[in-house]
């Protein structure tokens, strides 16, 4: 007996609309270089399903298909902006909260030979 994935089966909202822009955005990009969805899948790789799951944005959809197509329409440097640390505002004040405090002073030099 297998678990489903309640997360693909059920994303919350704001990820679910999400991947579905990303679906759209990637359909969009598709059509105006006048592929075809078999020529995509070709191209990458693919199936043709694979390439029409991840333009509806289906959760299943395996992160390899999506940045496959980003590369194929010339637009995979904006994938490495994704979750960049170093524009992620609240883990670096969070960061910057736990850096260590000096919990006492240093003894200084001895004079004692």
């Amino acid at each position: 007996m297998s678990r489903r994935n309640q997360l693909v089966e059920s994303p919350p909202y704001p990820v679910e609309k999400t991947l579905r822009e990303l679906g759209a955005n990637l359909r969009c990009a598709r059509i105006r270089r006048s592929m075809t969805v078999l020529d995509a899948a070709e191209r990458i790789g693919t199936g043709p399903r694979a390439v029409m799951d991840a333009e509806k944005g289906k959760p299943s959809t395996g992160m390899v298909v999506y940045a496959a197509l980003l590369w194929l329409y010339d637009q995979l440097d904006q994938l490495s902006e994704v979750a960049d640390p170093s524009k992620d505002i609240e883990g670096l004040a969070l960061d910057s909260a736990r850096e260590r405090q000096r919990a006492r002073k240093g003894k200084g030099m001895d004079n004692d030979f």
